[in-house]
């Protein structure tokens, strides 16, 4: 086996030398490197799991080929081989290892999670983001000003038009919170380049923080089928330096939209009500 196990070793070695950077980081979106101070640690994850994935893989279908060749029909033999009941040591190996992979996997997945779903004590930066059929509102809520995007729109070609575009301005280096809501449907908030998705659920807040790490344009989609128009419930992420981001509030303030957008207006909540009246009505 040391002599099979060698030759393998080395061509593996030189396989992952040869891979490309995008290789290397497992096919993630160009520009997700370091888009945050979480990005690093979901690609590690992400890049490991596949690792670990194609070892116990390559170890499977060598086991498979293996016993192909070495228990094949011979010529000359007739009839079945000799069959075997129970091997104790090797289903143990095949249950156990598994179940340690199985748990591994969650707990990493859980630990990177937590991390970025955990609330922070006095973010630098608190934005709620609006989810609604099918656009966005942004709360830009420590400077009490507002934007109310539109569905964005597009041209003869089915391409989106940039300037009906909704976009969220974020801080560079600042860490910060982002709370979600919906006023309809569920969706969900997804910045590809960030890497990490997270649901907008009626009458429930979700929470996930980050610090934006370099400055950029990044996609941004809801990630939940919502309706007819879901693909083009789309938004832009910039992150730009302080200045660049406190003349866009201005920006806002000299606009009128000065306050928070609600989230009153939630045709769920409306019909709970008006199903809440018809079931009293009834009693009555």
């Amino acid at each position: 086996m040391k002599w099979v196990a060698a030759p393998v070793v080395l061509s593996a070695a030189l396989l992952l030398a040869g891979c490309t950077p995008e290789q290397q980081r497992g096919f993630l979106p160009e520009g997700s490197e370091g888009a945050t101070n979480h990005t690093d640690g979901v690609t590690g994850l992400w890049v490991t799991s596949w690792i670990v994935l194609l070892a116990v893989g390559i170890l499977t279908w060598g086991l498979i080929i293996w016993a192909t060749i070495a228990y094949r029909r011979r010529k000359g033999q007739t009839g079945l081989p000799v069959q075997l009941r129970y091997n104790m040591p090797i289903e143990t190996f095949f249950t156990v290892v598994p179940v340690i992979l199985v748990l591994g996997f969650f707990a990493f997945t859980a630990q990177e999670q937590n991390k970025i779903e955990a609330r922070i004590d006095n973010p630098d930066n608190t934005v709620e983001v609006i989810g609604k059929r099918w656009a966005w509102d942004f709360n830009y809520v420590d400077e009490d000003v507002y934007f109310q995007g539109v569905q964005v729109q597009t041209d003869a070609e089915g391409n989106a038009e940039e300037d009906t575009m909704p976009v969220l301005y974020l801080p560079v280096d600042q860490t910060t919170e982002i709370r979600l809501e919906t006023r309809d449907v569920i969706h969900s908030f997804w910045v590809v380049e960030f890497l990490y998705k997270k649901d907008m659920i009626p009458g429930q807040t979700n929470y996930m923080s980050f610090t934006p790490t370099k400055t950029g344009t990044f996609m941004g989609k809801c990630a939940e089928l919502c309706g007819e128009y879901h693909s083009m419930m789309l938004f832009e992420v910039r992150v730009v330096e302080q200045d660049e981001y406190d003349a866009y509030i201005e920006s806002l303030r000299d606009a009128g939209n000065t306050g928070q957008v609600s989230v009153e207006f939630n045709p769920n909540q409306e019909r709970l009500a008006n199903d809440n009246d018809n079931a009293k009505s009834q009693n009555d």
